[in-house]
């Protein structure tokens, strides 16, 4: 095993580890957690060392580098997520190549990646971004917004919304981050019971590597994980 690969190994390892611990203090299990590997600022050599080392489920944060990353490594086993914004001039070539768009974040392309999954025959699992911290600069639904929405759901018939993402801010500390992931999970199971039938808001995706840990108790169901699996790397 060279050394870019044992460090992921390890990094793998520890992150995994942590996730544990989080979850036990929580009364959780750590296998209702998933881990998503981040491969933002990382190229296919340590993107190949991450999924030998058991993460299989892969993110990207632009639509462009995720379908370059995935058309490289198209024979890796592996599952994309894509987890920034999309713009909807982009959706027709992203749709293909990913198991879920965990980031949208306005009804006009909840419509949009809808409409384009009806045209390519398929049903396209989503999460619903929401922006918690009510940062100018972050996308995503005002947590207003989304009560209303829920009740429309059932008439999107190519997407199938699975839950909610968010992240925290960029400034305020774990405190904060543990407030804000509270918040969302409250918010998801205040409008659960007003959901059209079939719509389960199981996912709550929340939570990086400065704060999955807060996320993680606080209910997160996905966390997305990226400079905590790839660090101490020399380039």
């Amino acid at each position: 095993m060279s050394n870019l690969a044992q460090t992921i190994a390890e990094n793998v390892a520890r992150v995994r580890g942590r996730i544990a611990e989080a979850a036990a203090r929580a009364g959780r299990r750590a296998e209702e957690i998933q881990l998503l590997a981040v491969t933002k600022y990382v190229g296919d050599e340590e993107i190949r060392a991450v999924v030998a080392s058991g993460c299989t489920t892969l993110a990207e944060n632009r639509p462009q580098e995720l379908v370059r990353k995935a058309e490289s490594l198209h024979d890796l086993p592996v599952q994309w997520h894509l987890i920034g914004h999309l713009q909807r001039n982009k959706i027709r070539r992203v749709l293909p190549l990913v198991a879920m768009v965990e980031s949208v974040d306005s009804t006009r392309l909840l419509a949009a990646v809808d409409r384009i999954a009806g045209e390519l025959e398929r049903r396209v699992p989503v999460l619903l971004e929401i922006n918690v911290s009510g940062e100018t600069q972050k996308h995503g639904l005002d947590p207003a917004e989304f009560p209303p929405l829920v009740e429309t759901l059932d008439k999107y018939a190519h997407v199938e919304v699975r839950g909610l993402m968010a992240m925290s801010s960029l400034e305020g500390g774990p405190d904060t981050a543990r407030a804000e992931f509270a918040a969302l999970r409250e918010l998801r199971d205040r409008v659960q019971r007003n959901c059209p039938e079939g719509v389960k808001l199981t996912e709550l995706s929340m939570g990086m590597s400065g704060d999955f840990e807060a996320a993680v108790q606080q209910g997160a169901t996905i966390v997305r994980i990226g400079s905590a699996l790839f660090e101490r790397i020399e380039r």
